[in-house]
Formats: structure tokens, C-alpha cells, sequence
């Protein structure tokens, strides 16, 4: 993969792309949003994920528990397991804005530089 450099004095001397976006408050700021909500979610998902399995092994009784007809806490409890992942995403796209706006400042600065992104990275407008 070619990197592509700059060698404009406000960019700095044989620096890619990459390393200015790198470099940016707004990247990091980026990067932060999204590991604060990715990581908590994703360990939530998999501890309520793995938690049927575990509970159906060690709480069968409790697990096998009638609800209502032949419907019992398990059935439920994996129900639920789809309407957890659909209220996460329904979260993720709600958040997601705010990581859009992030890489548009990002893309905002890179023009006011002289980046276009239509020109695979070379310097001008």
C-alpha cells in the first residue's frame, strides 16, 4: 500500500495523511467515543449472551419454570436475546451520529489544509 506524503511546512515534512489524521484532537476524540461505547456494550452482549447457557446448566429448575402454556423462562430468555441485539443497534445508530460528526470536522480540516479526498490524498483543491 503506497503512503501518501506531504511536504507543506503546516503539515510537517514527509508526513503522510494518515499521520496528520493520526495526530488530530479530533481523531483521538473519535477513536474514545467509539471505545466508550463499543467496549461496555460488546461485555454486556456477551455476559447476557452466555448467561442462558449458564443458567439453563446450573438453574435448570429455575430456567424450566412455566410462564404461561408450554412457554417457559428459557424460551424467554433466548426471545429476549433478539430484542437485546435490535435495542443495541437501534442504540449504535443513535450514537453513531455523533462519530459521523467527528470524521467530518476530521474531513473539514484535512480541506482547509489542502487535502481533497478526490484527489487520492495529493495536496490542492
Amino acid at each position: 500500500m503506497a503512503t501518501l506524503q506531504t511536504t507543506d511546512g503546516d503539515t510537517g515534512l514527509g508526513k503522510s495523511k494518515w499521520d496528520r489524521v493520526q495526530e488530530m484532537d479530533e481523531f483521538r476524540l473519535l477513536i474514545l467515543a467509539k471505545k466508550e461505547f463499543v467496549v461496555p456494550t460488546t461485555v454486556f452482549f456477551i455476559v447476557y449472551y452466555f448467561a442462558l447457557p449458564v443458567l439453563v446448566g446450573y438453574a435448570p429448575g429455575f430456567m424450566s419454570r412455566k410462564v404461561f402454556g408450554a412457554v417457559n423462562i428459557a424460551y424467554l430468555f433466548a426471545l429476549s436475546q433478539f430484542f437485546v441485539a435490535w435495542g443495541i443497534a437501534f442504540m449504535y445508530v443513535r450514537v453513531a451520529r455523533k462519530f459521523d460528526m467527528y470524521g467530518a470536522h476530521i474531513l473539514e480540516t484535512l480541506k482547509r489544509e489542502g487535502y481533497d479526498e478526490n484527489q487520492n490524498g495529493k495536496r490542492g483543491l
